[in-house]
């Protein structure tokens, strides 16, 4: 089974920062808790303290697409996240097998 590698890129509204953030790490630790993630890590950029970039990883399609079903993702991403935000991007992307070892 392939593993799935998610790296979401945010740019923080200016002035939300301290709003934001403390809700990134408590997301965090409640995705960390879902059966099929492997990791999740929240990095904020050394240049520009508005922008954040969340590195997950999954044990499968399937383990992402229940991640975005759950309830702590519209609770978060949703409903505090997305208002919050300048931009968001998302990329997808297959662990290659070799990548797994």
């Amino acid at each position: 089974m392939t593993e799935l590698q998610a790296i979401a890129r945010y740019t923080i509204t200016a002035g939300r920062e301290e709003e934001l953030l403390p809700l990134l790490t408590e997301f965090a630790k409640l995705v960390r808790q879902e059966p099929g993630n492997l990791s999740f890590d929240v990095y904020r950029h050394l240049d520009d303290p508005r922008k954040v970039v969340l590195l997950e990883r999954y044990q499968s399609r399937e383990a992402f697409a229940q991640h975005l079903a759950a309830e702590h993702f519209r609770a978060y991403v949703l409903a505090e996240f997305i208002p919050r935000l300048d931009e968001r991007t998302v990329e997808l992307l297959d662990v290659e097998a070799a990548d797994q070892q």
